[in-house]
């Protein structure tokens, strides 16, 4: 997906009041502020009771839902246009601003309220993200890809995070 297309993706969102922020290998990239590879699609979290309407703006763009996609909901949804992939991570804030992301059989992924703070770059436009520590800690819980150290590594150069020693 380029970052034309993800950033179309989001103003298109956010017209429609919806507020998201770029998760993943986008994330990763808008922290650094630059694309660093290419990506095969665009993670955005968002708030659990705006995911309806996103589903709707984004299938009056072409976009469709992919039920093949696992793991599917609740704990995200996939959308896919040509080979254009929108995966959406849907959360449900408590009152200190923590997003809870349900990931089934009664199992919840947290994304912290200073977590979400992370401000970043695509294609000149500033845009809200994970921040680098909350990308780290995501990617703790599985085997990391190539791509996923790489982008690792960059952050821990950028930003000074700490990474497990085999990511270097």
């Amino acid at each position: 997906m380029s970052s034309g297309a993800a950033q179309a993706i989001v103003r298109r969102l956010e017209d429609a009041g919806i507020v998201t922020w770029f998760d993943g290998g986008w994330g990763v990239d808008a922290l650094l502020g630059r694309e660093s590879r290419s990506h095969a699609d665009v993670d955005l979290v968002l708030d659990r009771g705006d995911l309806p309407r996103a589903i709707v703006v984004l299938r009056e763009v072409g976009f469709r839902e992919d039920t093949s996609a696992f793991p599917g909901r609740p704990a995200r949804v996939v959308l896919a246009r040509g080979f254009e992939v929108v995966d959406l991570h849907p959360v449900v804030f408590d009152e200190w601003g923590n997003g809870w992301q349900e990931l089934g059989n009664s199992a919840w992924g947290l994304y912290p309220a200073a977590g979400l703070n992370g401000v970043g770059q695509i294609g000149g436009d500033s845009v809200r993200c994970l921040t680098a520590e909350l990308q780290v800690r995501h990617h703790l819980g599985y085997p990391p890809s190539d791509a996923d150290r790489t982008d690792l590594r960059a952050l821990a150069v950028e930003y000074g995070v700490a990474i497990p020693p085999e990511w270097y």
